[in-house]
């Protein structure tokens, strides 16, 4: 088990009301020779799929021959899934070496009292992204942003494509007051490096507020270029596109490696390797199906199968219902956890009648009060285990926020190390 008090020691003892600090990040940066030659960076911005767009960009930059190290956040089960090469995790030993060279630069910075913000976890985990691509000769590194752009570390870095997803209402009161204000926001991670900015469809207003960040961080020189999922012939053929919403960014995330290999001077993919490496791609907690573990006896019928799903509004949750149904033809139970910032009511109103139970999760900056329809059941994260899986039937849906389909995967054993390849 690595140690983590190199990534999380400044946010775990930040003091009440502090914030992030950026300028702290680049002097980071700078100690450990970031600000010098790196490979490119196709930087992954957006409200919902960004992990599927950052996954696809990469196993198609892998399919090109080039090695690619991919920097995601957060992890499924285990924190050296946040830094991977090729598709595949770092070890536990890679990831405590890594810290243990950001956290030898970091003692030569002054103070956090002296800098007036911490080092957030995100960041460091993107700064050991690029530690890591150093030492093993990447090519190109994927890194997908956090919460932010213009306020992301992913900013410093300051990526050659930038691939942004969907954007919508997620963090409002938090990157803006608007979706139009968010929206500028994560366009502005782009800068002086970038060469271009792949989008999906946003409404218009959207796409005017993008135009205008790309005007201003890159003086006109950069224009959004837009991928449509239902345009005919996009690439990847539907058939190797990840399922249900994630569908369009598994196309922006090969529309944007296609990009990134046109600004390297290099050729297109061989379609035949590049759907080869597709076919491989495996997204946990995106709709991903899996056994649970025990229950039945050699011979018996199938036990139980949990369909696990990111989802986090009324479209993902009905799509994600729509695609059980469609797997099994009905669903005996759903659970469901949904701090009171997400969208609760519309959640609710897409599972109707379902048998429900909402997990509630410990972490204290979540709060779960929103009501609730009375024939929910309760259960608290700490309770979910194969067993309590079993319990509520054989084909069991599992939505919500990552920390909980996380640690769903951890109570079916989910492989989470390799996400294609291989």
């Amino acid at each position: 088990m690595p140690s983590l008090d190199p990534f999380f020691g400044e946010w775990t003892r930040r003091d009440p009301g502090t914030t992030r600090s950026l300028e702290r990040a680049e002097a980071l940066m700078r100690l450990l020779g970031l600000d010098a030659e790196r490979p490119p960076v196709l930087g992954v911005v957006g409200s919902k799929g960004k992990g599927a767009t950052a996954t696809t960009a990469a196993a198609a930059l892998s399919a090109a021959g080039l090695r690619t190290v991919l920097v995601t956040g957060p992890s499924f089960r285990a924190y050296r899934e946040r830094v991977r090469v090729d598709g595949t995790s770092v070890t536990d030993a890679e990831l405590d070496a890594l810290g243990s060279r950001i956290d030898a630069a970091r003692r030569r910075l002054p103070p956090v009292e002296a800098s007036g913000g911490y080092l957030a976890p995100s960041g460091l985990f993107l700064i050991a992204g690029l530690v890591h691509a150093r030492e093993v000769g990447a090519h190109v590194c994927v890194l997908e942003a956090g919460m932010g752009g213009h306020r992301d570390e992913l900013r410093l870095v300051g990526p050659e494509v930038v691939a942004m997803g969907r954007v919508f209402a997620e963090h409002v009161g938090v990157l803006g007051s608007t979706v139009e204000e968010i929206a500028g926001e994560k366009a502005r991670v782009t800068g002086e490096r970038t060469r271009a900015l792949v989008r999906l469809p946003q409404t218009p207003e959207v796409a005017a507020a993008i135009d205008v960040a790309l005007e201003e961080r890159t003086g006109g020189r950069v224009r959004a270029e837009m991928v449509d999922p239902r345009s005919p012939g996009v690439e990847p053929p539907p058939e190797l596109r990840p399922p249900g919403l994630s569908a369009a960014s598994g196309v922006l995330g090969t529309a944007a490696a296609a990009r990134m290999l046109d600004y390297m001077g290099l050729p297109a993919s061989d379609r035949r390797r590049l759907h080869a490496v597709l076919r491989t791609v495996r997204l946990p907690g995106r709709l991903s199906l899996h056994p649970v573990p025990g229950g039945r006896t050699e011979g018996e019928a199938p036990g139980t199968e949990v369909l696990v799903d990111s989802a986090i509004d009324r479209d993902g949750v009905a799509a994600a219902l729509a695609h059980a149904c469609d797997l099994w033809g009905g669903v005996d139970h759903v659970l469901v956890c949904l701090p009171d910032h997400k969208d609760v009511s519309g959640a609710v109103r897409a599972l109707g009648d379902l048998p429900v139970t909402a997990v509630r999760l410990p972490e204290a900056h979540l709060r779960f009060d929103h009501a609730l329809p009375g024939h929910w059941g309760r259960m608290d994260a700490e309770d979910l285990s194969p067993a309590a899986l079993r319990a509520v039937g054989r084909r069991v849906l599992a939505l919500g926020t990552v920390y909980f389909t996380g640690r769903v995967l951890e109570a079916v054993d989910a492989p989470t190390d390799r996400l294609f390849g291989g």
